[in-house]
């Protein structure tokens, strides 16, 4: 039977409590991950501790900033199977949050874990970041926008932070070595209208995994020019 118990142990070492109606979302999406991952790869962790571990606890170590507190408007980047923004969601029902994916599966997968799950003010879309930051309905309209994706530092800021108001964040969800990733990115973080006030390392409870967490605060309005198309971010960062 399917058990959330090393993620609701490991929940009261980020000062969380979960309560029963939470634990129980968690047990259904747990369920809901590894049935879908039989059919489509969403995840290469299927080990009942390590998704504990390394996708829902590793996804609420946000919660230590506070930046994640109260009424707040999120966009997760690359959200993949859902993370970090189901978890935070579950945990903070006051969150709005939208959910980007490249790949429409996994959008299928995420829209099934909305409805079993009963959460409201959640959407998860199909789209590519470059593409819809550009909109109006997307551009500079949240408080806050999060990704655990794998992408460098300097490529990921001109994909998230066009998403970002001014006065809001983007929290980049990295290992634990950044000093590197951290100069070679100060001058897109720079052009784009952000800087960075803090980094944490943070230690995945019951484990011996330190991950970090880069907070990006938006100073300034991004110029329209950013994100570049054409996968310009990447192969050419700025």
């Amino acid at each position: 039977m399917t058990n959330v118990n090393l993620l609701s142990k490991g929940a009261l070492d980020l000062s969380l409590d979960l309560k029963d109606s939470e634990i129980d979302q968690f047990i259904k999406y747990k369920e809901l991950l590894k049935d879908w991952n039989t059919k489509i790869n969403i995840t290469a962790i299927t080990d009942d501790d390590e998704i504990d571990t390394k996708h829902f606890l590793d996804s609420l170590t946000p919660f230590v900033t506070e930046i994640f507190n109260g009424n707040k408007k999120i966009i997760d980047i690359g959200t993949g199977g859902g993370f970090p923004g189901v978890p935070l969601k579950i945990v903070n029902s006051d969150l709005n949050v939208t959910l980007l994916d490249s790949l429409n599966k996994r959008i299928i997968f995420l829209n099934e874990v909305i409805n079993q799950l009963g959460l409201k003010d959640i959407e998860a879309i199909h789209g590519r970041a470059e593409e819809l930051s550009i909109q109006p309905q997307y551009r500079e309209k949240y408080d806050v926008c999060v990704s655990r994706a794998v992408a460098s530092l300097d490529t990921l800021s001109e994909y998230c932070i066009p998403f970002v108001k001014v006065g809001g964040y983007f929290v980049s969800m990295k290992g634990p070595d950044i000093d590197e990733e951290l100069k070679l990115s100060k001058n897109a973080i720079d052009t784009l209208g952000a800087k960075v006030i803090d980094t944490k390392l943070v230690e995945i409870p019951e484990t011996d995994i330190v991950h970090s967490l880069i907070i990006i605060q938006k100073i300034r309005q991004t110029p329209t020019k950013y994100p570049r198309g054409g996968g310009k971010p990447k192969k050419n960062p700025l």
